[in-house]
Formats: C-alpha cells, structure tokens, sequence
C-alpha cells in the first residue's frame, strides 16, 4: 500500500481498501422511463383513410369470392325505391358486423366512425335505424299470429312459418354451402351439428326459456367438416329440440347433387 492508503487504514474501521471503493461514486445512467419519446406527433390531419380493423378485407375476399352479393341480387328483393342501399349492400354490412363481434344494430354507429371500412367495402355500412327497418322486412306477424292459433293445447313454444323474405335469404344460404360443397369434392360425409344458443332478451315479445330468463333459441345445423351453416330457425321459447324436418328440408337439396351424404350430428 501507498502513503495515502496507509493513513486511510489507520482512520477507516475494516481496512481502506473497502472505504475507498465505497467512495467511489459512478456515472449513472437514465432508465428508459426517463428519456424522451422515441416519435414525435404530427398535428396534421392524415389524408388516407385508416382504420382498426386491418383483417377485414381477408373475410370480405373470402364472401365476395362466392359471390354472396350476387346471389342475394337474384334470390332477395325487398326494396322498393331507387334510393338507399341495396339488399346485397345490406347483407354483406350485417356479414362485416357479425365478424368484427359486433352484438347489436347500435354497433353500425361505431363502424360508421372508422373511415376505411367504408373504404375497403366500396360502401358505407348502414345507420341503425336502417339496419333495423331492412330487419323488420322478414318479419310477418300474422305467421307468429298463425302458429300461436295453432298452438297445442299444453305447449308454451312454436315455430312459426318463414316469411317470404325469409325463404329467400334462406336460398342464399343453400346456393352457399353447395358452392363450399362443390369446392370440396373430396369430401363424402358431411355431419350435421344440431345445436341451440338462448340469446338473453328484454323485449317484451321475448318468452322464457327453460333456464328461467326470457330470450330467444335459434336452432343452428352447422356442417362440422367445414364450420358452415346449413340451416337455421328461431325458436319462440323452449320448443322441441327436434327441429330436423325445420332446419334441413330434403338434405340432399340442401347440399346440391354429387355433394356428401349428410349424417345428422
């Protein structure tokens, strides 16, 4: 040891060396928290249109490659004036508002706000209120009337006739999976998944549904290879489960000729 370590061994309890390491006082530097933001914020307006929703147009390649609009332009015909949109535009909004989890006509309003969904449609999405008026054209009280009247006596649930309107979208559905059926040919079987999902309801049309609360059931056959609707039906409170001869009125029709046999699931 030097002089100068020698005398701050005689004053440092424990020996110099540690005091005069302790002393030592380093450099520090700042965390990350502490430095300045890596970008800076442009005040001006963007001029193109941007948008959450950057999946999208993969879903709409998929709706428009089986020409699902077209479809609807032949089998659906609702409208009655020039103005407006038109029923394809309609339907592919409701399609686009389901995928993006939409749960209610209130939704429209926030898609409404994102400017390049409008964009990568070539459309606008419909205002509530429209969505809601283009709904209540497939409805037809006097088939609810109908199958109320015709109502067994001891029974509490019914499923009343399809509208018009309502047969034909239903025709766009079977034109769609026996397009999906005719694009997979190799595949021979096709398992039909009957199931029911009570979606919770307020209205005072709603009727109770075996779990207690009030709501709808709307009885689904999906075609489990391919993850496909093949029919659909609503049903007014607990009706009978068995609801095959509804959903799937002559299975190999629904598929189209040289398309799988159908398995009920």
């Amino acid at each position: 040891m030097g002089q100068r370590d020698r005398v701050a061994s005689r004053c440092a309890p424990g020996g110099c060396r540690i005091a005069k390491r302790m002393s030592l006082s380093r450099k520090s530097r700042p965390a990350p928290a502490e430095g300045e933001l890596l970008f800076t914020l442009d005040p001006h307006p963007l001029e193109e249109a941007v948008t959450a929703y950057a999946g999208l147009p993969l879903f709409l390649q998929a709706v428009r490659s089986l020409d699902v609009g077209g479809c609807v332009r032949q089998c659906l015909h609702l409208k009655q004036r020039q103005r407006g949109f038109d029923e394809a535009s309609y339907v592919e909004s409701f399609l686009v508002l389901n995928a993006l989890g939409g749960e209610c006509l209130e939704d429209f309003g926030r898609l409404r706000e994102d400017e390049g969904i409008g964009t990568m449609l070539g459309h606008e999405v419909p205002s509530p209120e429209a969505a809601r008026k283009f709904l209540y054209q497939f409805h037809e009280e006097e088939k609810v009337a109908q199958a109320q009247r015709e109502l067994p006596a001891g029974q509490v649930s019914y499923i009343p006739d399809e509208s018009a309107a309502l047969r034909s979208l239903a025709q766009v559905n079977q034109t769609l999976v026996q397009e999906v059926g005719r694009r997979c040919a190799e595949q021979k079987i096709a398992t039909i998944d009957l199931d029911a999902t009570i979606i919770e309801s307020w209205k005072k049309e709603a009727q109770p549904t075996y779990p207690g609360n009030r709501g709808y059931q709307p009885m689904l056959a999906l075609w489990a290879e391919h993850a496909t609707a093949a029919g659909d039906t609503t049903r007014f409170s607990s009706a009978a489960r068995n609801c095959e001869r509804v959903l799937l009125p002559g299975r190999r029709r629904l598929l189209g000729e040289g398309t799988p046999a159908m398995v009920a699931g």
